[in-house]
């Protein structure tokens, strides 16, 4: 389906469109994904008050969420949830991998950082071990939205592409949206967040004394395909979508709500 606009985001999109396993695509306006809010223009703003979104996921850490604000339109309401993730949060551990000393890190620091970089999968399961319950939220969020007021659900974190992708795709595995169209989606932020939006976040880490490996450019800026896949592997193992979301907290009439929106 055609990309949406908004202005101020590089990774905003609908996850309309995409193949369904039994047949059939997504809806459009069910639910949206985007990287932070922080830079809306007020076209932008004007932009996302003409979606169907009325629910906004944020899984940014307070820090997060304090040093970049959300901008939202104030023409119509608004439910905001916080749902914070600490996985994913690429300030934060930047700093961790770097230690709390305001002195100039040392060579052994920088060696001893940048062979603790996990890679992206090893994150996601952290968060899907960590977060049944948020994440059982965010599909009861999307199982109560409705086409007769604007209700759908637009998840964000920092760059969209981490915490935010991590969910996008559990809903859309619960949904029975093909694993190809999965992964591809999860995999479109990359190109989305490449240019001045990764040149920015690049230039942040290197500020901080850190050398720019080829890893560690994959952590900030990246979304390998085969991250998710390994992600949704470890899924599979603990019984699929749906029962991982059951786990949370997640019911059956909620878990075919959710199927419905999607598929209509």
């Amino acid at each position: 389906m055609p990309k949406l606009q908004v202005e101020g985001c590089y990774n905003f999109r609908d996850t309309g469109g995409l193949p369904l396993r039994d047949g059939g695509m997504t809806r459009p306006g069910i639910l949206y994904r985007s990287d932070a809010l922080t830079n809306l223009t007020q076209t932008g703003l004007d932009e996302l008050a003409h979606t169907a979104v009325g629910v906004i996921v944020d899984f940014r850490t307070p820090q997060e969420r304090e040093a970049g604000p959300d901008r939202v339109p104030d023409s119509r309401p608004l439910q905001m949830v916080e749902l914070p993730f600490l996985e994913g949060a690429m300030a934060d551990m930047t700093k961790q991998f770097m230690g709390s000393s305001s002195a100039p890190p040392t060579p052994e620091m920088l060696s001893q950082a940048m062979s603790s970089i996990p890679p992206l999968s090893d994150l996601y399961i952290g968060i899907l071990q960590h977060g049944a319950s948020e994440l059982a939220q965010v599909a009861r969020l999307i199982a109560a939205s409705n086409d007769t007021t604007p209700t759908a659900v637009l998840v964000h974190c920092t760059a969209g592409k981490d915490r935010t992708g991590v969910a996008t795709a559990l809903m859309l595995e619960a949904a029975g949206v093909e694993r190809s169209a999965v992964v591809a989606d999860y995999a479109s932020s990359q190109q989305n967040l490449s240019g001045p939006w990764a040149d920015g976040m690049l230039q942040m880490v290197s500020s901080m004394g850190v050398p720019l490996t080829p890893e560690l450019e994959t952590l900030v800026t990246g979304t390998p395909p085969e991250e998710i896949e390994k992600a949704l592997d470890w899924v599979d193992a603990h019984g699929g979508a749906a029962d991982y979301l059951r786990s949370g907290g997640l019911t059956d009439d909620e878990l075919a709500g959710l199927r419905t929106r999607f598929a209509g």
